[in-house]
C-alpha cells in the first residue's frame, strides 16, 4: 500500500458539446491548484463513448482527500462539473486506494 488514493469522477457532456466538460475541468483545475494533498488530476475521454469522461485526481492520502471534501471550498470549487456528472452509473464518483503500483511514478 502506498497510502495514496485516486478519485474518479464520471461526467457526460450534452450531445455534441464535449467542450462543456473540458471547460469545466480546466476551470476547476485552476481553482484547485495548490490544494493540500492534491498531487494532480487528469481528464480522460472514453474512446468507445464520445462525450463520456472521467476526471482522475491523485491524492497523497485518504485523509487529505476527506479533509478537502468536507471543507468549505469543495462545493464551490467543483460546481462547474456538478450538472455534468454521469448519474446513470448509480455512483457519480469512486474513491480508490492504491494497493500496488509498477512503473514510473510522476
Amino acid at each position: 500500500m502506498t497510502g495514496e488514493v485516486r478519485v474518479l469522477l464520471y461526467a457526460t457532456a450534452p450531445a455534441g458539446r464535449a467542450d462543456t466538460v473540458e471547460r469545466a475541468y480546466h476551470e476547476i483545475s485552476g481553482r484547485l491548484d495548490g490544494t493540500p494533498g492534491l498531487l494532480g488530476n487528469e481528464l480522460l475521454g472514453d474512446v468507445r463513448r464520445p462525450g463520456d469522461f472521467v476526471v482522475l485526481s491523485r491524492w497523497t492520502s485518504l485523509g487529505a482527500f476527506r479533509r478537502w471534501e468536507e471543507g468549505d471550498q469543495h462545493r464551490g470549487a467543483t460546481s462547474p462539473l456538478r450538472p455534468l456528472q454521469d448519474r446513470g452509473r448509480g455512483e457519480t464518483f469512486g474513491v480508490y486506494e492504491v494497493l500496488a503500483s509498477y512503473g514510473r511514478q510522476e
